[in-house]
């Protein structure tokens, strides 16, 4: 009897063309480990039961007002109290943070952060900030994320 395939699931709200081009770009760098299952959903299409059953996340978001997107905060506020009671899938999730910032991510990377610290989740990759007008290297920053989280999973690093 063979193992299950470790899971990533990427979590993206992608408003515009150029966050659907960075989700993709982590999907595709997480497809390159071709012994991980990886799926790419909508914070909106996301519920706990998702995260519960993934090995791993990476949770991308834009900045909105200087906080997470409603979407993000959503999936949060949907997830938290039912990953909360399953502590065995829940506790040490490794996950990484991708922000796309237009101001400086700060205050997103603050709110994100205080609410998975209450999830216990733990964080395996320092938080990516792609600040400023859209730039080609975001585009390899996240497929980098992708594919370093994906090859940690398949190497049971993680």
């Amino acid at each position: 009897m063979t193992s299950p395939r470790p899971s990533l699931l990427i979590i993206a709200h992608t408003p515009s063309p150029n966050t659907i081009l960075l989700a993709e770009s982590m999907l595709d760098g997480a497809r390159r480990a071709t012994a991980v299952d990886t799926q790419l959903l909508s914070p909106f299409d996301c519920d706990a039961e998702h995260v519960l059953k993934t090995d791993a996340l990476v949770l991308f978001t834009t900045e909105n007002f200087g906080y997470m997107s409603g979407a993000l905060k959503d999936f949060f506020e949907r997830v938290y109290y039912p990953c909360l009671e399953n502590p065995t899938r829940n506790e040490a999730k490794p996950y990484a943070l991708v922000i796309r910032a237009g101001l400086d991510g700060s205050g997103t990377n603050r709110s994100v952060h205080s609410i998975i610290k209450g999830l216990k989740w733990r964080e395996v990759q320092p938080t990516l900030i792609c600040k400023g007008e859209h730039q080609r290297q975001f585009i390899e920053q996240c497929q980098t994320i992708g594919e370093t989280m994906a090859v940690s999973l398949d190497a049971g690093l993680l």
